[in-house]
């Protein structure tokens, strides 16, 4: 029977006190990148595309942009093909009291014609897509010496396993979901598909054991042929491993300061990455109470949203579609939409409007910030 234990409850706030504390102690931010399987453990495999070479040399493309920085730390939990069990590379940030735990995956389907990036955070799920695509990233614990006592009682089915899970993801699922949330958005501004849902949640036992934020990313599919092409090139790579880094900076921005500037897109990019969609909702009597909270943006250099999620499809602007919601609004970003709900030149009130949106069951939502019609980060906004 798994029984929740007072010492466990202050285990796990030790180790939140301690990750900050060594942070403030050294100034520097500490990221550890996982780069999923390695050595015998080939992960997917399509028309010649390999995941453990793909995932391995984004994270060596990432961690090269990060360790240009002088206040961030990169720690790998392989930089070779060695394999390293799932339970190792929880450890491995651990022991570096490091600050975020980034694991970079691709995904894979029997359907060649399934495309789209996914960012998981830690945490049980009904959805039964995301329990699959748990179960098969864990199924890589068959793989490694005595995995049934190393892993005993581990049961992603289990209400029991599940909520020592909840007890140990409560202190970072918001800055987990915050991080996987810019994660997508770099995603989106390159025009890569955003697979329904939003930030998800599953039981990754790579990602359970990390005492700090954590993330899974699957960056695309070697299954399809197009999107494995482009998983397999330098300028793919290169292009994913951008949007990862300046989704790491900016949320160190965010959460530790220092003010690190993001590295460079494409002007074509650019030029993509904002394209208002001028549909807005009904106004009812109801919207009265978000409208004294909102303000034009020719009224305020700063502005603040909650943005509700992101998708590749196209949703018309009504309450039905957004579980009761009013004054919600959508940017078109490449192929895919962002839809925000509000707006507000006061932070403190964006934050009640996130409230909202949370109790209607957004549990993704988070605040974003705009500044003469541009994505500004959050800290700068605040400031």
């Amino acid at each position: 029977m798994f029984v929740i234990t007072k010492t466990k409850v202050v285990l796990t706030f030790l180790l939140l006190f301690l990750s900050f504390t060594n942070y403030s102690q050294s100034g520097n931010f500490k990221v550890t990148l996982d780069a999923g399987h390695g050595d015998h453990d080939f992960g997917a495999s399509y028309n010649g595309h390999v995941e453990k070479k793909i995932n391995l040399a984004i994270v060596l493309k990432v961690g090269k942009i990060l360790e240009s920085y002088p206040k961030i730390d990169v720690i790998y939990t392989r930089k070779t093909d060695v394999f390293i069990d799932l339970v190792e590379r929880a450890n491995i940030a651990n022991r570096a009291n490091a600050n975020i735990f980034v694991s970079i995956h691709c995904n894979a389907n029997r359907n060649t014609s399934a495309d789209g990036t996914e960012t998981y955070v830690m945490g049980m799920s009904k959805i039964a897509s995301n329990l699959e695509a748990a179960k098969k990233e864990n199924s890589v614990i068959t793989l490694e010496k005595d995995y049934k006592r190393k892993y005993e009682g581990f049961d992603p089915n289990s209400p029991e396993t599940m909520i020592g899970f909840t007890l140990m993801q409560e202190e970072y699922l918001d800055n987990s979901i915050s991080l996987a949330s810019k994660i997508q958005n770099g995603f989106a501004a390159l025009g890569k598909k955003i697979r329904a849902g939003g930030v998800k949640q599953a039981p990754f036992m790579v990602l359970h054991k990390a005492y700090m934020p954590r993330v899974l990313i699957e960056t695309g599919f070697v299954s399809n042929y197009t999107e494995g092409n482009v998983l397999d090139s330098e300028e793919g790579q290169n292009d994913i491993a951008r949007a990862i880094a300046n989704a790491i900076i900016s949320y160190k921005n965010e959460y530790f300061g220092g003010g690190e500037s993001e590295v460079g897109v494409k002007p074509s990019q650019r030029m993509n990455e904002r394209m208002p969609d001028t549909a807005t909702p009904e106004k009812s009597k109801s919207d009265s109470v978000v409208a004294k909270k909102t303000v034009s943006q020719s009224n305020s250099d700063v502005i603040f949203k909650v943005q509700l999620a992101v998708s590749g499809r196209k949703l018309e602007l009504a309450p039905k579609n957004f579980k009761g919601l009013r004054s919600v609004t959508m940017e078109r970003i490449g192929k895919n939409y962002k839809y925000f709900y509000g707006q507000t030149a006061d932070y403190e009130d964006s934050r009640k409007l996130l409230s909202e949106a949370k109790e209607k069951g957004f549990n993704s939502a988070f605040v974003v910030a705009y500044k003469n019609g541009n994505q500004i980060d959050i800290q700068d906004a605040i400031k």
